[in-house]
């Protein structure tokens, strides 16, 4: 009996020991497994933080190499960084902007970084084919715009019918629209000799003596308010000083030949003002914005173009102190890509039709044009974007055919204006 007593106690002695070391054995690989996963996080962790540190190094790498190289092409490469690698893209230029991508990659751990860089850029909106300011506009016989006009002074056709195919208004007391035929809708203060498709709306004080509508024709009590032209002094001083930045050419520049490429720079000063011509077949590239001091003339087949590799789908300007002449056949574009256009701007306060402002003649193509003080004089079968002046005049049969792609014109400085940093964050 006692024999079998001790054997009991020595059998529960073996099977506590035996649950202890399973208990402790439980705890010890609860142990090292929670200590493993730690670790695990932990290395994970850092190799996540290694990967999004790589990616801000390529990021950081290609933004120095476009810093140094604004016409940097689209490309793709691989950067080693401390053992691990980051693959780096950078798009087209598009509408001013470039994404920058950089992809980091340790030990399989991916993070990727997003950047978009844009060139600083004035927005202009050109809502109208025609916007004219005091001065008004005196338009020929089956003279047209196609599009909308706004004017601070009278619309009138002294020798004929001029043609407006949308809406057309009027604004300021006193002021009327006389021998206007309008496609839509027209305002005015008087209405003299003028037929509208749409309604008609006159000033109370004013009239609508032999005007007809085909809608309603009716008064408001308020004069219609003036609207200030879009591009205002500072801004023109400003693409001015951009140009100047380029450096300042003391003598008259003459182009007859074609892949010539200017800018951004000053022509002349404003004391010893120098002209710019293109002439017979010349073709000039636009890599920048150019400032005249003097006269800028384009005719003979001419051709004025913005540099593509320079603008992309943004809108440049040339600005003229002295009279802007376009004639003989002249092609003037953008860079050729969507929503890129050519200004051709002048200061010149002339509104002689002898001697205007701006005077573009004889089957002249493409372009804004722009007399912020002046007379634009359209003459003979010539065919311009958008037209906003002072004053305007256009000849007989002369057309203003507007374009939507106007109303956020985007104008930069070329490779000259500087480029932002618009976002920078992480994406997947």
């Amino acid at each position: 009996m006692h024999k079998r007593l001790n054997n009991n106690k020595g059998f529960a002695l073996f099977f506590t020991v035996l649950i202890s070391l399973l208990i402790v054995s439980g705890l010890a690989s609860a142990v090292v497994i929670l200590v493993y996963n730690r670790s695990k996080v932990a290395l994970d962790s850092v190799k996540s933080s290694q990967a999004y540190y790589t990616a801000e190094a390529g990021i950081e790498d290609l933004l120095l190499k476009v810093k140094r190289n604004p016409n940097f092409p689209a490309s793709a490469y691989s950067l080693a960084v401390s053992g691990n690698t980051a693959e780096i893209n950078i798009s087209e230029a598009i509408g001013g902007s470039r994404i920058i991508t950089s992809s980091g990659n340790a030990s399989q751990r991916i993070r990727k970084v997003r950047v978009v860089y844009s060139i600083t850029a004035d927005s202009v909106s050109f809502h109208y084919g025609a916007q004219v300011g005091e001065g008004g506009m005196e338009m020929g016989n089956n003279s047209r715009v196609r599009g909308n006009v706004y004017s601070n002074g009278n619309i009138v056709a002294p020798s004929g019918t001029g043609y407006i195919d949308n809406t057309l208004v009027v604004a300021g007391n006193g002021n009327k629209m006389d021998s206007i035929s309008v496609g839509e809708d027209a305002s005015a203060h008087t209405c003299v000799d003028s037929s509208v498709a749409g309604n008609l709306t006159y000033v109370s004080g004013g009239s609508a003596a032999s005007c007809s509508a085909g809608g309603t024709i009716s008064s408001q009590p308020n004069q219609i308010d003036l609207m200030p032209l879009p591009i205002s002094s500072e801004m023109i001083n400003e693409w001015k000083a951009d140009a100047s930045a380029g450096g300042i050419i003391t003598t008259d520049m003459s182009y007859s030949t074609a892949s010539n490429y200017l800018g951004p720079v000053q022509i002349g000063t404003p004391s010893s003002p120098k002209n710019l011509t293109i002439d017979t077949n010349g073709v000039l590239r636009i890599t920048g914005t150019v400032y005249v001091t003097g006269n800028l003339t384009i005719n003979n087949n001419g051709i004025l173009t913005l540099d593509p590799a320079s603008y992309g789908s943004l809108s440049g300007s040339v600005i003229a102190d002295g009279l802007i002449s376009i004639s003989n056949n002249a092609v003037l574009n953008g860079s050729g890509l969507a929503g890129s256009y050519i200004l051709l701007l002048s200061t010149n306060s002339s509104v002689d039709p002898a001697s205007p402002a701006v005077y573009i003649r004889n089957n002249a193509q493409g372009a804004i044009f722009y007399a912020s003080n002046g007379l634009i004089y359209l003459y003979n079968n010539m065919l311009a974007r958008e037209v906003t002046g002072y004053k305007i005049k256009i000849n007989n049969n002369a057309e203003i055919q507007y374009e939507a792609g106007l109303q956020n014109a985007l104008f930069s400085s070329g490779p000259g204006g500087s480029w932002e940093i618009q976002s920078w964050e992480e994406v997947e």
